[in-house]
């Protein structure tokens, strides 16, 4: 596995057309985001479509909860990057709501990101995670562009 601290950053380089990042990135690959199919990228918005790798089950076959903050998490910093005037450095999380409504069973799901505001190097992301169209998971995300 590639040290994140050599400077390299092997998930970001040459990514295929269609899919959202490469292997190597520890929380991507924990959620198979290596498979991830993105369906749509705007400026400002981000769509794909996954699927819950066993590893992230709960006892009832669900998405443990604890997992769906890194969805999140990594759906909410791509969508920061299709902003205008994205940003260029290290982002970091500075605060992260989820909100629960239906589990996320075994199968494809959907997520979709979107930039609501931004202000000097913070950006509000705001995060849906739906499985056959039903809103399962609200997320609200605000990152900080830290530079480096």
């Amino acid at each position: 596995m590639t040290n994140s601290n050599d400077g390299r950053r092997p998930w970001a380089e040459d990514v295929p057309e269609g899919r959202l990042i490469n292997p190597g990135h520890p929380a991507g690959d924990l959620l198979e985001a290596y498979d991830w199919t993105v369906l749509h990228r705007g400026v400002g918005e981000l769509a794909v479509e996954c699927h819950l790798p066993k590893g992230c089950l709960n006892p009832n076959g669900q998405l443990f909860g604890g997992f769906t903050g890194a969805y999140v998490d990594l759906v909410a910093l791509y969508t920061s990057r299709t902003d205008s005037n994205a940003p260029t450095g290290f982002q970091s999380t500075i605060n992260m709501r989820v909100d629960y409504f239906e589990p996320i069973s075994e199968g494809v799901f959907h997520i979709g990101g979107r930039v609501l505001n931004r202000r000097g190097k913070n950006r509000l992301i705001s995060v849906e995670i739906s499985q056959n169209e039903t809103l399962a998971v609200h997320g609200l995300v605000t990152l900080r562009d830290t530079g480096g």
